[in-house]
């Protein structure tokens, strides 16, 4: 990643939660793992494609 830009997100607690559970198995920080688990789903939709 070349640039990045930071943005402010509002988790509910639970979900928080989650992911850092999903992030302490995976030895990633929370932020770490957000953007793993946004780059996995965003994999197959290019971008600029149209929404089905």
């Amino acid at each position: 990643m070349d640039e990045e830009k930071r943005i402010t997100v509002r988790l509910p607690l639970e979900l928080h939660e989650r992911l850092a559970v999903l992030a302490k198995r995976d030895r990633r920080s929370v932020n770490g793992e957000i953007v793993h688990l946004l780059e996995v789903a965003l994999a197959g939709h290019p971008a600029g494609a149209e929404s089905p």
